[in-house]
C-alpha cells in the first residue's frame, strides 16, 4: 500500500518538469481507496494545460510507480 512518503517521493520525478515552467505540485491527501488528492502551485494554477499535464504527467506517473493508485484529483 502507497504511503504519503512514497507518493512524495514519486512526485519528486515530475517536480521538476513543473518548476522548469514556474510551477509546482503538493500532496494533499492519500485516501484510503487509491485516489491521491493534489494542488497544483504557481504558473500550474492559471495554465490551459493543467489538466493534461495533471493526467497526462502527474497522474500517469504516480499511477505507474503504485498499483494502488486508482486515481489523481486536483483540489483548490
Amino acid at each position: 500500500m502507497s504511503t504519503r512518503e512514497s507518493i512524495e517521493k514519486s512526485l519528486e520525478s515530475v517536480r521538476p518538469y513543473l518548476q522548469e515552467d514556474g510551477g509546482d505540485v503538493e500532496l494533499v491527501r492519500l485516501t484510503d481507496d487509491g485516489i491521491v488528492e493534489v494542488r497544483l502551485t504557481g504558473s500550474c494554477v492559471s495554465c490551459p494545460m493543467s489538466i493534461m499535464t495533471l493526467r497526462a504527467g502527474i497522474e500517469r506517473a504516480l499511477m505507474l510507480a503504485h498499483e494502488d493508485i486508482r486515481r489523481v484529483e486536483q483540489v483548490r
